[in-house]
């Protein structure tokens, strides 16, 4: 071997060692933090931000309509692969129930804060712990990506095992994306019928850059951000770089219902527009002036609930899109 190839292999190598498998590690480490649940004590059932009062409030708020309406629950479980799942059913009676789905960290108890206005509407809840959260199986959070295929099996045992003749996804931030992915697959059973979704994102990179940025200004986020896509795809098998909720709404054919706040920092409201636009389905979009990221419903209680409402009572009569 020449003298020429042998150096060139050799900086090659120091470039691989020096600089890629570093930025590797330390990209691992953060992709851990965010996706990885190493410990049960992890995105367990608690109040995963409670030292911020808004979202302490939310998180209470929620357990108090528990408390309110326990004589209505049923602890739930289903299997999805090998992981078994857990929810709580809460039966209103009636032919309509709605999933909620919550986003990363957060157990079904997050999601009891906006169960009221579809039991108003007329629905059943079923809350559910995500995978890797709360009380159900798994160690990898996997963006909607894989939860799609769980939010399926928890529409066939609402069907199966209770009746429910018409089936609601609603979904929070990742949670939206979630119920997307569900409402497109090829084995999303007709009974599932429409969507609901607060703060959808285009694709988890943009959000993620957007979190980065409001979070440390400053940070450089070449490497270490494309490290995380990376371990992203090779782990979860989920390009978050070009697929994700833009590239999948075109084919959505059943009706969605967008909430939006104009104050969204992590889903902002020109890709809401976007999303929108892309749509094809039956649609509506309700804007909110107030509300963080998945804070919109404590900052517009009655806005808020007229909106979910109105949408259910429309898909049981005739939706007719974006005329609320």
């Amino acid at each position: 071997m020449e003298w020429y190839v042998i150096l060139i292999l050799a900086l090659v190598g120091a470039f691989l060692f020096l600089f890629l498998f570093p930025v590797l590690v330390m990209s691992y480490v953060l992709y851990s933090v965010l996706l990885v649940r190493n410990s049960k004590k992890k995105w367990g059932r608690e109040c995963s931000i409670p030292d911020d009062e808004e979202y302490r409030r939310m998180f209470d708020e929620g357990l108090a309509w528990e408390e309110k309406w326990r004589e209505k629950k049923t602890v739930v479980s289903v299997k999805s692969g090998r992981l078994r799942l857990a929810g709580e059913y809460f039966d209103f009676g009636g032919d309509r129930a709605v999933i909620i789905i919550s986003g990363r960290m957060e157990s079904l108890l997050y999601s009891y804060f906006f169960a009221e206005p579809f039991r108003r509407a007329g629905c059943s809840v079923l809350v559910i712990d995500n995978r890797a959260h709360g009380e159900s199986d798994g160690k990898i959070s996997s963006l909607g990506y894989r939860e799609y295929r769980d939010v399926i099996e928890w529409s066939r045992m609402l069907h199966d095992d209770f009746g429910v003749g018409k089936i609601t996804l609603f979904g929070i931030c990742i949670g939206a994306s979630t119920a997307l992915f569900t409402a497109v697959s090829d084995k999303c059973p007709d009974y599932v019928d429409s969507i609901g979704v607060e703060g959808m994102y285009v694709n988890f990179y943009e959000s993620f850059v957007n979190h980065m940025r409001e979070d440390r200004p400053d940070r450089r986020q070449f490497p270490i951000l494309h490290g995380v896509m990376l371990h992203i795809w090779a782990i979860s098998g989920a390009n978050v770089v070009t697929d994700g909720p833009v590239k999948r709404i075109s084919l959505l054919k059943k009706p969605i219902l967008f909430l939006h706040s104009r104050e969204d920092q992590y889903s902002l409201p020109e890709k809401a527009e976007l999303l929108y636009d892309k749509c094809k389905a039956p649609k509506r979009i309700v804007w909110f002036d107030r509300g963080k990221h998945s804070r919109i419903r404590i900052n517009n209680r009655e806005k808020y609930d007229d909106a979910v409402i109105k949408y259910i009572e429309d898909l049981d009569s005739r939706f007719n899109g974006d005329n609320p």
